[in-house]
């Protein structure tokens, strides 16, 4: 089996696919490197091997590495900064700048797709990228998600404090808040909905007419309204995972 990867910040979102990569076996997300050996070990699977895309720091990274070799006897391939990918030559000045998720979520997005997209990745942070008909990376954005913004005022604002279940059931309708946490919780809604139209305003004059809308991340919910036809894509990173590390 093959064991993939995608290290973020705070999560590591893990699968493990059949030998030939044909289906999916398992999966989940976890928060710890610690959490992610418990994890695979549970389903006492049969690997042969990890890849895995990683926006952490080289020392965590290899940490990482070194400890499912330890615990698994597998190798790991990382995926790498490249100026191109499957087609998509990225956008950057720099191209090791791109977040190499961000940077694998659009490859996947095109090759998916097969023409020209424009890619939403809704979690804690939000990211929106558009990709040409002939695979040019045009750039794109970044702004805080929903997680960012109500933890900047429910930390920085003395008075703004309510719990999780609480912001739970105030999201349940845009209206004007008639609590602080409703407030709060629609204000944050409606800027990422905001963010959203102002992307797809921008796509059709970038990209034309025919492109397609791929939504990713946690809350990708949020936008689905708002971009009818909308491809709802949560493994878009590991498609593109796929192609920058391909298995014999």
């Amino acid at each position: 089996m093959i064991l993939e990867l995608d290290c973020g910040n705070s999560f590591i979102k893990w699968r493990a696919l059949a030998g030939d990569a044909s289906q999916v076996i398992c999966g989940g997300v976890v928060g710890s490197d610690e959490e992610l050996m418990q994890a695979v070990q549970a389903q006492s699977l049969r690997l042969r091997v990890c890849r895995l895309v990683s926006v952490r720091t080289d020392a965590e990274t290899q940490s990482l590495v070194g400890l499912i070799s330890q615990q698994f006897g597998i190798e790991c391939i990382c995926a790498q900064a490249v100026p191109e990918l499957a087609g998509v030559r990225n956008g950057y000045e720099q191209y090791q700048q791109l977040g190499l998720d961000r940077w694998l979520a659009l490859v996947g997005a095109y090759l998916q797709a097969g023409k020209a997209c424009l890619v939403l990745d809704l979690g804690t942070a939000v990211t929106a990228d558009f990709v040409s008909a002939n695979g040019e990376h045009l750039g794109g954005f970044i702004c805080p998600g929903v997680p960012l913004m109500r933890n900047q005022l429910r930390t920085h604002t003395r008075r703004i404090r309510y719990s999780d279940d609480v912001a739970e059931r105030a999201q349940q309708n845009n209206g004007p808040g008639r609590t602080t946490a409703e407030a709060v919780e629609r204000g944050c809604s409606l800027m990422l909905q905001g963010f959203v139209a102002t992307q797809l305003e921008l796509a059709g004059e970038y990209l034309g007419d025919a492109f397609v809308v791929f939504l990713t991340g946690g809350d990708a919910a949020l936008a689905v309204d708002m971009a009818p036809g909308a491809i709802i894509a949560p493994d878009l990173v590991f498609k593109g995972l796929a192609a920058a590390c391909p298995l014999p």
